[in-house]
């Protein structure tokens, strides 16, 4: 979480990557017993919270269904080059096939 709200160094394929891991516990979270959900509940949104505070929704797509997370990108990338591609995302970003949202701020 602090990487993303710091500056996030890795690229697209990455992100998804460390983003498995918050897939995973929506998969099993219904799985839990009640009591522990409650329990963990308020530290999951909180988590989620800043998650979307420090992320970009993907432009036209509904960020309020299931698995939101996998459709946002962080507002702060760090990038090794001043390269960029044709929708302005720098190397590593490349796979996405939207132009790169304004309020996202690209650090070289």
């Amino acid at each position: 979480m602090h990487e993303v709200e710091e500056g996030y160094g890795w690229s697209a394929p990455e992100l998804l990557n460390d983003l498995e891991c918050r897939t995973a516990l929506a998969q099993i979270w219904r799985l839990l017993p009640p009591r522990v959900r409650a329990i963990r509940q308020p530290e999951l949104d909180e988590i989620d919270r800043r998650f979307h505070a420090t992320t970009v929704g993907w432009p036209g797509r509904d960020d309020q269904e299931g698995q939101w997370w996998l459709r946002r990108v962080p507002r702060r990338l760090e990038a090794e080059t001043a390269q960029r591609s044709t929708h302005g995302w720098p190397m590593g970003w490349d796979v996405m096939t939207f132009p790169k949202p304004e309020a996202v701020e690209i650090t070289d």
